[in-house]
């Protein structure tokens, strides 16, 4: 069961039956400037968190708030000039970077428009899995699509990868404080043998390092496939503050008893490869026949 408010044009969601955890929904693009000031509206507003959880900026590393703090791993590259993280990359990554203009893909800004949503959807309805479990904006119409890629438009970019005038992946760029986030980014696996995932990152370094902004970054640091992408791209794992802070007696006793986590933070991380292999061979075989039709 979960609930969302509105606080300081902030959307906040209330999620949880025992405890009911709170958090920003684009927790990694948005922070909270006056902690004090935004829990009040928060009670004021009826939103009954026991536990309210949100992170310091890219920008700014050290903690500054006197709540119960601890590092929360991302991953984020460093930028001067495009040309130092070309120089940077081993020559797989860069040939790779290459594949794309070789085969014929096209990258390039785009508008936020009908043409561009219909393409994306086009992208998000390629397979009901992805990474090896059901894919969230699987099947969703294109008024939903438009509604969900409309947030931050005053401060995003849109690149698109196209070939044969069709676009095969895209990325929304989210600017922020001295830091730019890779709020999505998918290309069709149809066209992965062109490689233009590896070319749309290149872009936004381009991007980044004409606009002077000295962070990109993408997403939680990863382990597995995901994780040696961005790894043989240059992002690097950064820590950032992240608080928890305390909104009622339960709240209160599961900080003190160091259970305020996620169940699935406290397991080893064998376990975890071992359990995310079996729930993709799950979904695989219950998908199976979705799958085959998308291919």
């Amino acid at each position: 069961m979960s609930s969302n408010l509105t606080i300081d044009n902030q959307e906040v969601v209330i999620a949880g039956k025992l405890l009911r955890r709170g958090r920003l929904r684009a927790e990694y693009y948005d922070t909270i400037q006056d902690p004090p000031a935004f829990f009040q509206k928060l009670r004021e507003a009826g939103g009954r968190a026991d536990l309210f959880t949100f992170l310091q900026s890219v920008a700014d590393r050290t903690p500054r708030f006197q709540y119960h703090v601890e590092p929360d791993r991302i991953a984020v590259m460093p930028i001067t000039t495009y040309e130092a993280w070309w120089k940077s990359l081993k020559d797989k990554t860069r040939n790779m970077v290459r594949k794309a203009a070789k085969t014929g893909v096209e990258i390039r800004t785009v508008e936020f428009n009908d043409e561009l949503v219909a393409g994306i959807k086009v992208l998000y309805d390629e397979s009901p899995l992805r990474q090896g479990k059901p894919f969230k904006h699987y099947g969703k119409t294109l008024e939903v699509l438009k509604r969900d890629h409309a947030s931050y438009l005053e401060r995003s970019e849109f690149i698109g990868a196209f070939f044969e005038g069709k676009l095969i992946g895209f990325i929304k760029l989210v600017h922020g404080n001295q830091v730019a986030n890779l709020m999505q980014i998918l290309s069709l696996m149809a066209h992965r043998d062109k490689a233009p995932t590896n070319a749309l990152i290149a872009k936004a370094v381009e991007i980044c390092a004409q606009k002077q902004v000295p962070n990109l970054h993408y997403g939680m640091w990863s382990r597995r496939g995901i994780g040696e992408f961005k790894i043989n791209h240059k992002f690097e794992c950064v820590e950032v503050p992240r608080y928890f802070v305390p909104l009622s007696w339960k709240g209160e006793l599961l900080l003190k008893g160091k259970l305020h986590h996620q169940l699935t933070d406290y397991l080893p991380e064998k376990m975890l490869d071992t359990m995310t292999a079996w729930r993709a061979k799950w979904y695989g075989i219950r998908y199976k026949q979705q799958t085959a039709a998308g291919r």
